[in-house]
Formats: structure tokens, C-alpha cells, sequence
């Protein structure tokens, strides 16, 4: 079996399919429930989609560092600090686009990418420092259980009182927050970090298990199968002390969604590196092999189109959808076929890149 496995770029590529769906809704006031996050607590299918790409970043990471002499740290060091200053870069570039509207000290810092960047980074450099399996464990534990005590005695699961929001309110103003809660808060502030970076680790963990296992994929999914849903089972214990909550991304909410990542991972692992029935994934490995570039490509078109005809009677973006989509398909339907429009735009370009080997890493 090759070193690549088809597998985690699927499950890449679904992920940042998925992100973009969920992201381009022809109107916020017409989305199917399973499409929305939950208000607050709690886990909806749309909130598996963002840990679901941290937890697989980190199984890429198992074969990514391994291409590297891990004799050099400092080759690694430098690395991981290149890419997690460029993803930063690049969502924060994204959030000011463009650029003329807003004044640079106006601009939000943190954001998706963001939140990939620093639970790369944090992860990354970890990694490099702590080799073996035990000490990789340790240090998921130690930073679990930190974060965990930093929100208990920091302050509490409430949007006003969390740790999150006093932390990231002491450090940034007002204007670099996102304000889509009603009051400033950054749902991927610094805090968050810590438990997202220890989602990396999980899936780093897991993927040198799958790269010790690759010409044995099925041993693979008997053993990944009980970790899942042993990660499910300790995250419906830990759910009764701190809730599974996305916003503050609690422990309980890591290893609920890490549990979950790798129960998808063992279904792709088995569908197409083991029965080789690859053909429904083909749009996801396009997506899965520029993932990034196509999340912000995505993210430049609706925000483009936003801007264009923009007055007090709306922008391109309105138009198309109440003028095309909504009498066409009705309110809720036209507003999800509006997305699945965006998304075929964006592996269009993705498709460009594929056919020519043009590989973006980010």
C-alpha cells in the first residue's frame, strides 16, 4: 500500500466541503437545523466539521513529519513555525478583505484559520518534544485537565462568565473580536487553543498508528473502533461536570468529536483502502488535496460578492439568492442549493489545480 493513503484526504476534503456549505447559506434566516451550530451547548452535525479538520490535520502530521529527519528538530522547529505564522497571516488578510472598507486596528485577529494555525502550532511543537506514545498521552492529559481547571476556577460555561471571553476581552479590544453573540467574544480566541491543540495530538496519535498499520488496514479499524467509542463514552461522563460545548471547545467537546473523528476515519479507511470503492469520493479527494487554498478561495467569493452591489438594498450575494434561488426553490431549499452552488464553484477551481499537480500548502 502506498505511504498516502487515500483515506485522509477524503476525509480532508469532506471537511472543508462541508465547512464551505455550511458557511455560504443563500440567507442565515433559512437553514436546515442540522446545518447550524447549537446556540450554545451541546453538538450538532455541523459542529463536528471544524474539529473533525483539526483532528485529521493531526493524522496528516504523522506522515508529514515523517518525511523529515527527526534527528534536526531544528529542521522541524522551523517548519512548523513557517506554516503556523503563514495560516495566521492568511486568515487574518482574509478577515480584512478587502481591505478597504476597515481600518487595519479594526480587524478581527482571530478566526478559523487562525484557530488552525496556533493548534498546529501549539501541537507541532509539542510533538517534536515529546516522541514517544506515553509522553504524547501525558501531555493531552496535562492539557485537558489544565484547561479544565483554568475554566472550572477562571470562571464559568456561560458566554458572559467564561475564562475564554475574560482572557481574550483583556488582551484585544472590542473591535477585534467577533461580535456575532451579541457581546464580544472570539470563539477562537487563544484559550480555545490549548484543548484544539490537544485535538491535533489525538489525531496525530492516531495517525502513526495508522502509518504503523497501513499494509494492515483492517487491524487498523479493529482497533481504532473501540477507541472512538471509548473517546464517546468518557466524553458522555465528562459532558455531566463540563458540557460539550463548541464556543469554549471543552474537553468533553474533544473527545466527543475525536471519538467521532475516528469512527468516520475507520469507515473510510475500510471503503477505500481496503474495499478500493472510491468513486462517490473523487470531488472530496479534489478538495482534500488543496484544502486551505479552497477553504479561502470560498471564503473570497462570498465575501466578494457580498461587496459588489452593496447599498442599503442588499449586495449581489441577496440578490442572487431572493431573486434566483428563493422563487425557484423556495426559502429553505433555495438557500441550501445556494451553497451547494458555492461549493461547485470553489472545486471548480480546486478541479483546475488538481488536473495540473498543483499542490498549495498553506
Amino acid at each position: 500500500m502506498k505511504t498516502r493513503l487515500l483515506s485522509i484526504d477524503v476525509m480532508r476534503g469532506m471537511t472543508i466541503a462541508f465547512m464551505i456549505i455550511v458557511n455560504t447559506p443563500g440567507s442565515w434566516s433559512y437553514v436546515y437545523p442540522p446545518l447550524l451550530h447549537a446556540k450554545w451547548d451541546g453538538v450538532t452535525p455541523t459542529d463536528l466539521v471544524f474539529p473533525f479538520f483539526i483532528f485529521i490535520m493531526g493524522t496528516s502530521m504523522a506522515f508529514s513529519f515523517a518525511k523529515i529527519d527527526k534527528t534536526n528538530r531544528s529542521l522541524l522547529v522551523n517548519k512548523v513555525l513557517k506554516r503556523t505564522f503563514l495560516i495566521f497571516l492568511v486568515g487574518f488578510l482574509l478577515n480584512w478583505f478587502p481591505f478597504y472598507n476597515e481600518h487595519v486596528s479594526e480587524v478581527r485577529v482571530f478566526g478559523v484559520l487562525q484557530r488552525i494555525a496556533l493548534s498546529y502550532g501549539l501541537a507541532g511543537m509539542l510533538i517534536i518534544y515529546a516522541r514517544t506514545l506515553k509522553s504524547q498521552i501525558a501531555v493531552v492529559l496535562i492539557g485537558l485537565i489544565g484547561y479544565h481547571i483554568l475554566q472550572m476556577y477562571g470562571g464559568d460555561f456561560t458566554l458572559e462568565g467564561s475564562v475564554n471571553r475574560k482572557i481574550n476581552d483583556f488582551l484585544l479590544p472590542a473591535d477585534n473580536l467577533y461580535g456575532g453573540f451579541g457581546i464580544p467574544f472570539d470563539p477562537e480566541g487563544i484559550v480555545g487553543t490549548i484543548s484544539s491543540g490537544m485535538q491535533v495530538i489525538i489525531g496525530y496519535m492516531v495517525g502513526i498508528h495508522l502509518k504503523k498499520l497501513k499494509e494492515i488496514p483492517i487491524k487498523f479499524i479493529k482497533q481504532i473502533i473501540p477507541i472512538g467509542l471509548g473517546l464517546i463514552f468518557l466524553a458522555w461522563l465528562y459532558c455531566h461536570i463540563i458540557p460539550i460545548n463548541k464556543p469554549l471547545w471543552t474537553g468533553s467537546y474533544v473527545l466527543n468529536t475525536s471519538g467521532k473523528a475516528c469512527l468516520l476515519l475507520a469507515l473510510l479507511v475500510y471503503l477505500l483502502d481496503i474495499v478500493k470503492f472510491s468513486k462517490w469520493s473523487f470531488p472530496f479527494q479534489v478538495f482534500g488535496k488543496n484544502a486551505l487554498v479552497s477553504y479561502v478561495f470560498s471564503s473570497v467569493v462570498s465575501i466578494t460578492l457580498y461587496q459588489i452591489l452593496k447599498n442599503e438594498n442588499g449586495s449581489a450575494y441577496g440578490y442572487l439568492y431572493s431573486q434566483i434561488y428563493q422563487p425557484a426553490f423556495g426559502a429553505y431549499l433555495g438557500s441550501f442549493l445556494f451553497a451547494l452552488s458555492i461549493c461547485s464553484f470553489v472545486f471548480c477551481f480546486a478541479y483546475v489545480l488538481f488536473r495540473r499537480k498543483i499542490f498549495i500548502k498553506i
